[in-house]
């Protein structure tokens, strides 16, 4: 399952803990990490680790993944995944991840060279070899056969890494903020991963849309759709009620052109947008306070008790009321899951 960093931290934890018989195990294709620090401990701690483990000889990364999968030397692959609990101990023992790494920007561009390398005979494909690396990963055993969930956490743009993880993924949950660039986005993210209306005359035959569909690769339909203020209708919300409408209202139309590219599993039937909302929204509240000292001290938010914290030496109070809601509003997405 395909989303973002601060997300995938809350929504995995949350998961593993209901789920205690299955590991899930978080993928970072994000080169900033962000995910990975606060799932090792969060601030200088949990960085401290990671460049820790980027500084090995084969990193416990995504990049050591790669890496050694390209040239051949791929070993178990317990030995590139993170036991979390060993690094920190509020999360649950069935958390694995498989670190980001900022190194991977930097070897985007040999990927990328990798991939277009002119195949030799018609069994040499290397833009899908290269493109199924976490793919492969995803479909392996990891701990004594035991079921897994993985989830993958990717970067904004659309670079080769993230085309890698969005192959990866079986399901996306797509972030939308009350916002006319999320609005705008919706197009692109259609555009980008599943192909625009209008196909251009002499670019087409490079997209990853024509590429993933010449090597016949799958990719993730869209499960949920999280976004703040979806349900707000009054006062001085009303103005992102709007935005979040118009959000709405514009995957709703792609819902309508492209059933293919939404969950299956609905389960009620879709006539409205009204439907469409309460089948595929979820409201995310801004975490504010809560959200920092999560981030901050790697906690998750079913372990959030206190009402003062301290994060660089600062006191942050966290009411009863928001951490709450906040532990609510993951619960209510896990649920969904």
């Amino acid at each position: 399952m395909k989303c973002n960093g601060y997300i995938t931290f809350h929504i995995a934890c949350v998961y593993a803990e209901k789920n205690p018989e299955r590991d899930v195990v978080i993928i970072d294709m994000c080169p900033q990490a962000n995910c990975s620090t606060m799932l090792l401990g969060g601030g200088r701690g949990g960085e401290n680790i990671l460049q820790e483990v980027i500084a090995l000889d084969t990193p416990k990364t995504v990049v050591g993944y790669i890496t050694d999968v390209i040239i051949g030397e791929k070993r178990d692959n317990k030995d590139y995944l993170i036991k979390v609990h060993e690094k920190n101990s509020k999360l649950p023992s069935n958390v694995y991840l498989l670190s980001g790494d900022g190194n991977l920007e930097l070897i985007a561009p040999l990927l990328s060279r990798r991939a277009e390398t002119e195949p030799i005979s018609e069994k040499d494909t290397p833009w899908k070899n290269i493109h199924l690396i976490i793919k492969n990963l995803t479909k392996e055993s990891i701990n004594n056969g035991r079921a897994i969930t993985f989830f993958i956490d990717t970067n904004p743009s659309f670079s080769i890494y993230t085309q890698i993880a969005v192959i990866a993924g079986d399901f996306l949950l797509v972030p939308i903020n009350a916002d006319d660039s999320s609005i705008f986005a919706i197009s692109g993210l259609f555009n980008l991963i599943y192909g625009s209306k209008k196909k251009h005359p002499v670019y087409d035959k490079y997209t990853f849309v024509t590429r993933v569909k010449d090597n016949k690769l799958d990719r993730p339909k869209i499960h949920l759709l999280l976004g703040n203020r979806f349900t707000q209708k009054k006062g001085a919300a009303h103005a992102f009620k709007a935005l979040s409408n118009e959000a709405t209202k514009k995957m709703y139309e792609e819902y309508l052109e492209n059933k293919q590219w939404f969950r299956g599993d609905c389960s009620s039937q879709i006539n409205s947008q009204d439907d469409f909302e309460h089948e595929f929204t979820v409201e995310l509240r801004d975490f504010n306070s809560a959200g920092v000292v999560a981030s901050n001290l790697g906690i998750p938010l079913s372990l959030m008790d206190k009402n003062i914290y301290e994060v660089y030496g600062e006191q942050i109070q966290v009411a009863k009321e928001q951490r709450d809601k906040c532990k609510e509003t993951i619960e209510t997405i896990v649920n969904r899951l």
